[in-house]
């Protein structure tokens, strides 16, 4: 669903839900794991009028490559997504996905626990340099090179009914388009600093007195893999995960 006024930058620090382009579901994760497979926390995407705050992600860097709060995701630049509410990382790895048979992403690790599992490259078509809310992306999971992809015809049963299934794909399409929607997005910082800059620098050229005074001044400032996935592709059902 598009917001109201103008497309908000994704930066780094934000927190967001994602949303499924083709059914509008959002990506949600809640403390139920999977009962086969990997056995971590499952992820599913979750119909708009019920989500809640287990749908909410914070994006952050990868430990390797952090970024800053309030700076803007680049196109093509790696990430992770953190859970808000239970602080596991969106994950993926080769264990299979319980409904369609591709390959399993769950919520996995903590804070201060995180693998090559955790990071995705995130991808759209505009030449837009930054990230914006409400243009179509791809996530691609960096360590199998597949696409954070979900199935409206994939719905669980219990416990989770009415959830689809989200799995990752070789082969991105239609049902491999996301977009960023509700959230806390943090300012771009980066622009602050730059303002911040110019104005500190310019100060520098008007003399003595307080344009002196004034130039004198800074500113401030997973789990252990299993079976390979199947090829994409399968509708199902299921009483449980």
């Amino acid at each position: 669903m598009p917001h109201l006024g103008p497309a908000k930058q994704v930066t780094c620090g934000s927190t967001i839900k994602l949303a499924h382009d083709s059914s509008k579901y959002r990506l949600h994760s809640q403390g139920i794991p999977y009962s086969r497979g990997s056995r971590q926390q499952s992820v599913t995407a979750f119909p708009l009028e019920h989500a809640d705050s287990s749908s909410y992600w914070v994006v952050h860097g990868t430990k390797d490559k952090p970024c800053r709060p309030g700076f803007p995701v680049n196109k093509r630049q790696q990430l992770r997504l953190q859970h808000v509410a239970s602080r596991k990382w969106l994950h993926s790895h080769t264990y299979q996905s319980p409904l369609s048979g591709n390959q399993e992403v769950s919520a996995f690790g903590a804070d201060d626990r995180s693998d090559g599992g955790d990071v995705w490259t995130v991808e759209w078509d505009s030449k837009a340099s930054h990230w914006k809310q409400d243009v179509k992306v791809r996530l691609r999971h960096e360590d199998t090179q597949t696409y954070l992809h979900s199935y409206k015809q994939a719905s669980f049963g219990h416990p989770i009914a009415g959830q689809n299934e989200v799995c990752a794909v070789k082969k991105q399409g239609r049902e491999s388009e996301w977009f960023a929607a509700e959230g806390i997005y943090l300012p771009r910082n980066d622009v602050a600093r730059a303002k911040a800059a110019s104005t500190a620098g310019g100060s520098k050229g008007d003399g003595g007195g307080a344009g002196a005074a004034a130039s004198d001044k800074k500113p401030k400032e997973s789990g252990k893999k299993s079976k390979k996935s199947k090829k994409q592709g399968g509708r199902g059902r299921a009483d449980e995960l």
